[in-house]
């Protein structure tokens, strides 16, 4: 359960734990402040957790702060190419110092397994790799793009 008293990060972590995807911890966190109602951002982020769907790709702390950069920053009417170099210019800035903290923004480089494999979620639940590991990208994630935002 989030409170007042939590910083974004904590906010984020409790949604982690109760059962929510990276990138559905990391969108819901901030959007409401950002005019997209908790339930709706557990949408929009729903499809992203696992490195998209599962499937090993950008981990979903990352894209769940992707989504907010677009959402603050992002490009509404055609030719308004300085939000767009903005957004991406920001997004650029998150990946660095994600990197700088974390080597990679793969999920699968990340865990060291696949977790849209049997094996892969297997290992993930064996090795308790959502503590071990993804509490600590949530957290950081939810740091960097608190920064970002200038939240």
């Amino acid at each position: 359960m989030t409170s007042d008293l939590m910083g974004k990060p904590e906010e984020a972590l409790s949604l982690f734990n109760e059962a929510f995807s990276c990138s559905q911890a990391i969108f819901a966190t901030y959007a409401p402040e950002m005019g997209v109602d908790k339930e709706t951002a557990l949408k929009v982020a729903g499809a992203f957790g696992g490195g998209m769907a599962r499937m090993g790709g950008t981990c979903g702390a990352v894209t769940g702060a992707f989504i907010l950069i677009g959402l603050k920053h992002g490009q509404t009417k055609v030719g308004d190419g300085a939000a767009k170099d903005r957004t991406y210019q920001l997004v650029r800035e998150f990946v660095e110092r994600f990197k700088e903290r974390n080597r990679s923004i793969v999920c699968s480089e990340l865990l060291g397994v696949h977790i849209g494999t049997p094996e892969g979620s297997q290992a993930f639940k064996d090795r308790g790799l959502k503590d071990a590991i993804c509490v600590k990208l949530v957290r950081d994630a939810a740091e960097i793009v608190g920064e970002i935002l200038g939240k």
